[in-house]
């Protein structure tokens, strides 16, 4: 039973960190971005491309997948979204999901449909025993990375002037702009921010869950699900849900087979019934 708790919170400390970014955007921005997944998808073949054919260590593409799908997001946010923050929620809904599919299909042109594996480091393969229970190093790695990021952010946005300014700039823009704010920059680094956080995650994810041009759709499922159960804006409610559902996912999967990966969905209803807003959401 250990060893599945173990196992559904580094599922679930994946999840936290594809979908903290998201948090960002859509929580502190009030911007509904389906492309979400798409940005982690990019973390994801930059990883993978960068190890095949640069050969440059594990570590060093993860920095360098958080870079790559933020500046892919700096370009599209200056040319696209930035004319969607003020519309209906319709069209940031209709345009999002539409990037997803381009997404795909620029994905399987130029890396195929297949599975793209990469071989980790020696150091983070197999498993260390602690009490007579053997643990994944991996998973023991991808614990401890989220742990560190939450902490960063929360300390960034709750803590710091930056932080000060997005809330600012997000309650009312034509008084933040009055005040000196350049709202226009702190949305882009901001958006930047959510996109990089799901270009990490995307990384993380290939040597757990596999990597296609399918992932933009398939983790978008997961990925609002978390933002939704702890409660827009949150992170620390992103952090506790992603681990409520990944140990949920994880330990029905195999203690009740049967329901396979529904139990999740339960979850998500039995929560939001209960708390409408979230685990830790105010709105």
């Amino acid at each position: 039973m250990v060893i599945v708790l173990f196992d559904g919170f580094a599922f679930g400390m994946l999840l936290f960190v594809l979908s903290v970014g998201l948090t960002v955007t859509l929580g502190l921005m009030n911007f509904i971005n389906l492309a979400h997944g798409a940005f982690g998808m990019v973390g994801g073949y930059v990883t993978v491309m960068l190890m095949r054919q640069y050969g440059v260590p594990f570590l060093l593409t993860l920095p360098l997948a958080f870079l790559g799908a933020a500046l892919v997001s700096v370009v599209l946010e200056r040319i696209f979204f930035r004319r969607l923050y003020r519309s209906g929620e319709l069209n940031q809904v209709l345009f999002t999901i539409g990037l997803v599919f381009v997404a795909a299909a620029g994905a399987t042109y130029f890396f195929g449909t297949g599975q793209q594996p990469i071989v980790l480091p020696s150091w983070l393969r197999g498993s260390v025993e602690l009490f007579g229970i053997r643990f994944g190093v991996y998973r023991m790695f991808l614990i401890a990375v989220s742990l560190a990021i939450t902490a960063v952010l929360f300390f960034t946005l709750e803590r710091t002037r930056f932080g000060a300014k997005i809330r600012a700039s997000v309650d009312n823009q034509k008084v933040a702009q009055a005040l000196g704010l350049n709202v226009e920059r702190i949305f882009a680094i901001t958006f930047a921010l959510g996109s990089g956080l799901a270009g990490l995650g995307g990384a993380l994810a290939v040597e757990i869950v596999g990597l296609d041009p399918s992932f933009g759709f398939h983790f978008l499922v997961y990925v609002l699900i978390v933002v939704s159960v702890g409660g827009l804006g949150s992170i620390a409610g992103s952090f506790l849900g992603a681990a409520l559902l990944g140990i949920g996912d994880v330990a029905g999967k195999y203690l009740v087979p049967e329901l396979g990966s529904f139990l999740i969905y339960l979850l998500l209803v039995a929560i939001l019934l209960v708390k409408p807003t979230g685990l830790l959401g105010k709105r």
